[in-house]
This record gives structure tokens, sequence and C-alpha cells, in this order.
């Protein structure tokens, strides 16, 4: 019989009858299937199922649970639900379920779909909804109430107050619309990097001089070191790491900036003296939005957009972005960049 052809995972060779349409494409199908009869015995399994779940179709029949190792579809199966969900543990993966009725008396026909990256995506969307609409919240609740202020016509000294706020707060909604328009550009790839040799020693004077003026710097930077680089991409990405260093320094304290060659790569790192960042928040921190403790930076300046905006410009100049714990206390922030190919050490 056919469906016992398509038990067996394999087309015999000396049989020349062709599948039926459906159970051919059962076979070639990119869902995982499994058909499991009343004892819960794994008889038919296609190549998607066998290849995630490391099946022998040899071995079949077998345990639902011996052949999955996925206690919670065994739980799918007994809730006897049409659809469903589950997290399965052992493979850290998300599935989504439909159950129907196989061609025999208590067979079962099981297909699954990893859904796991579709759920991360959803989860990312409506953290970045949430933290967006959170974003703007605050500077709009400022500006209408510098609005209202100004309607009540307050004395001369109290109008120009209420409207140096509201002309702050708009600068802050126009930054974080400019942010976002860049980072659009960046992830939907019309953005276009322009290279050219450029001197890394005035290229980080520079950045530095357009960001906290007033902060203190100890700078560091190899003599003759030159990239073949987007000036303009490069110089906002290390402006960004130095304004975000300066933020959650004391007063007083100096941002270090360190540049040079090692081991093929030229690597550029800020380290501030603020309080430091938990390993677990590592890679989120260039997440768009992303706030450690939310407490802390909410009357810091800024989009929450410039961790994310130097990642993606670092990704597109062809290196990467990292941060560590410092030695002596307080956060490096670092990008990477490689030598070959990329970038010309003068002699």
């Amino acid at each position: 019989m056919i469906w016992e052809r398509w038990r067996r995972g394999a087309r015999p060779a000396d049989e020349l009858a062709p599948l039926k349409p459906f159970e051919d494409l059962l076979e070639e199908a990119p869902v995982l299937a499994m058909m499991v009869d009343a004892r819960q015995q794994v008889v038919a399994a296609n190549a998607a199922a066998r290849a995630y779940f490391s099946i022998v179709a040899e071995r079949l029949p077998a345990g639902l649970v011996e052949v999955t190792r996925e206690g919670a579809i065994v739980d799918l199966l007994r809730a006897g639900r049409p659809t469903g969900e589950a997290r399965l543990a052992h493979r850290q993966r998300v599935v989504t379920s439909l159950l129907v009725p196989g061609p025999a008396a208590g067979e079962t026909l099981i297909f699954l779909t990893d859904v796991t990256e579709q759920r991360r995506l959803e989860t990312v969307r409506q953290e970045f909804v949430a933290n967006l609409s959170h974003e703007l919240k605050t500077p709009i609740t400022s500006l209408r109430l510098a609005v209202e202020s100004l309607q009540d016509e307050p004395p001369a000294d109290s109008r120009r107050r209420f409207a140096a706020r509201a002309l702050k707060e708009t600068d802050h909604l126009a930054a974080i619309v400019d942010n976002l328009r860049q980072l659009a550009e960046i992830e939907g790839g019309s953005t276009q990097v322009r290279l050219e040799s450029v001197e890394l020693a005035p290229l980080v004077q520079e950045s530095l001089e357009r960001v906290h003026a007033d902060r203190p710097l100890d700078l560091e930077v190899e003599p003759g070191l030159r990239l073949l680089t987007d000036r303009a991409k490069l110089a906002q990405a290390i402006g960004n790491l130095v304004d975000n260093a300066a933020k959650f320094s004391p007063p007083g304290s100096p941002v270090e900036v360190r540049a040079g060659a090692r081991d093929q790569e030229v690597r550029i790192t800020i380290r501030d003296h603020g309080p430091g960042i938990s390993p677990e928040h590592w890679e989120r921190v260039f997440e768009r939005f992303y706030k450690i403790d939310p407490a802390r930076t909410r009357e810091l300046p800024g989009s929450g957009l410039g961790l994310a905006i130097t990642k993606h410009l670092v990704l597109l100049l062809g290196g990467r972005v990292w941060t560590e714990a410092a030695p002596e206390g307080g956060q490096i922030f670092g990008i990477e960049l490689p030598a070959t190919h990329r970038t010309l050490v003068a002699p």
C-alpha cells in the first residue's frame, strides 16, 4: 500500500508506480509530519520530521517520546485539540501543531511548524512598539504642558522658560524621528557606503569635538593609522559611543578613547567610569530603546537609538561592536574593523 511505502520513509527502487500527489507533497513538505498510532507509536515521518528529530526510518515504529525527546508533543497529542502551540524544552524551540485523523482507526497525523523565529520577531516588534510609545509619550507630555502654560499668558520670564522647554522637547522628537528614519534606511539596504582613505587620529578627534566638548577626554590614537572606510559613518559611530559614555560617567570623570591596530584589526575602545553593565545585558544594549534600568535613564537626554544605530553602522563597515566590563570599573564599548582589504597602515 502507498501508506506503507510512506511509513518506510523511502521509495523502493523496484516500485515504478508513482506516489499519490498528496503523499508526495507530504514527504517533501517543509512542515514536520508524523503518523502516530493508538499506542502513541510513531509509524511514519516525512523528510522534514526525520531531519528535525534525527529519526531513522528503519527504526520505526517507535514511541513518540523516544523519537522526539519532547514531552510537550505528547501533551499536544493527549490534549486532542486540532491546533495548539508548545515549547520544546530539549531544543529550546517553539512549534505550532495541527492534528488530523489518520487513514486507519486510532491513527493521528501530527503536523508541526517551527515558529521560534516568528515568535522572537513578534516579541521584538511588541517591545519596540511599547518602547517607542514610552519614548514619545514623555516629550509629548512635556511639550503639551509647555504649550498649555503659554496659553495662560504667563509673565515674560515664564514665557521664555516654557518656550525653551517646548523647543527642547521638539528637538528631542525630531531626533527620534531622524534616528528611526536612519535605522529604517540602513535595515532596508538603501544606505550607501562611500569608502575613502581616512587617517584615524583626526577622525577620532573630530568625532569627540562634536559631543560633550566640556567632558574631560583621555585620548590615545596610534599615529599614522589609516583606514579605507566611510568617514561620516565611522565618525557618527564613535561619537555615539562617546556620547553614551559621557551620559553614564560621574561629573568630571574622563571618557577614555583608545585606537590602534591589533591582530589584523583596527580596534577603537571607549571607556566610561560609570556603574557598569551586568553581563546579561551586554548583547541587548544595542537594541532599539533597550533600557537596563528605566528609572536610571528616564531623565537622560537622547533618543534611545544611539547604540542601535552604532551597531548597524559598524556592520555596514564590515566590523563589529561589542561591550565588556572595564577591569578597573566602568564599561568599555568597542569597535573592531578588519584590517584585511579594509585598512591601510601608513609606514
